[in-house]
């Protein structure tokens, strides 16, 4: 499994957040923090946007490294995905976010 697969399944190297960061372009950091502060209805600001990615080292959103109930449950197992946990398919932390994201739970399956 590639590393930039996150622990839901989603594809890291596709996020804006990702995308922002390691090109350093501001610009998608404004137009991503307008979205997500949108679609949240939360204070997000363009300097909230930088994230190397999931599960390597480096700096994650704020909701990422803190707030992701997913991030944290897979942390506490100890899995390298929720792909890995022997209760995916009963889970309910992940349970809404995979049923709305197949390509997630297709690359959580793709081990």
């Amino acid at each position: 499994m590639k590393d930039m697969i996150a622990y839901c399944g989603l594809d890291c190297e596709k996020c804006d957040a990702y995308l922002a960061t390691i090109h350093d372009d501001q610009a998608l950091r404004e137009k991503t923090a307008e979205l997500w502060a949108e679609l949240n209805q939360a204070p997000i600001l363009p300097e909230h946007i930088n994230c190397e990615g999931c599960r390597v080292d480096g700096v994650k959103t704020v909701y990422c490294d803190n707030l992701c109930s997913i991030r944290q449950c897979a942390l506490k197992r100890g899995v390298t995905t929720c792909g890995d946990c022997t209760d995916l398919n009963d889970c309910q932390t992940i349970s809404a976010f995979i049923a709305n994201n197949p390509d997630a739970y297709k690359n959580l399956q793709d081990k």
